[in-house]
């Protein structure tokens, strides 16, 4: 529910699997959740309740905000991706002789902008970056971006 429906840190969902993965998922989950918060209960129902206009809003946004973001690489001779068809998170690729921890360590004490590294999800020389915020937000993220990459010539 937190990605699709943009209810970042509701820790509420479901699974649909074989028998042998829910017995395996239900096992490790008493080790996590021993219940739903009665709050995050509360906006789960909400959110299903009016399912179509928040999957709509959440869809213009991140389809709109992926156009931003695409137009933004376009215009970024160190910066390279294969665009996604869909979700709320992209990989850029970067052209700098920088670990990719060092690289986001040093943007955002630089700029307040903060990019996942590609170390973290073994893919070194890439950031990932989240796209399903507010587009004004995401406008200015790239633009002291780009100021960052400009400084390191």
């Amino acid at each position: 529910m937190s990605k699709a429906f943009s209810l970042a840190g509701l820790r509420l969902g479901w699974i649909a699997a074989d028998p042998e993965v829910i017995e395996a998922v239900s096992i490790h989950r008493d080790y996590d959740t021993i219940s739903v918060g009665m709050i995050d209960d509360h906006f789960a129902a909400l959110a299903l309740e009016h399912h179509d206009k928040v999957l709509a809003r959440s869809h213009a946004i991140t389809r709109s905000n992926l156009a931003l973001l695409d137009d933004w690489v376009a215009t970024e001779p160190r910066i390279s991706w294969v665009k996604p068809r869909g979700g709320t998170t992209a990989l850029l690729h970067y052209d700098l002789n920088m670990p990719s921890h060092a690289f986001c360590v040093k943007l955002l004490q630089e700029t307040g902008v903060m990019f996942t590294p590609g170390s973290a999800l073994g893919l070194e020389g890439c950031v990932r970056i989240g796209y399903a915020n507010t587009p004004s937000v995401l406008r200015d993220g790239l633009a002291k971006v780009s100021e960052f990459l400009a400084k390191l010539g």
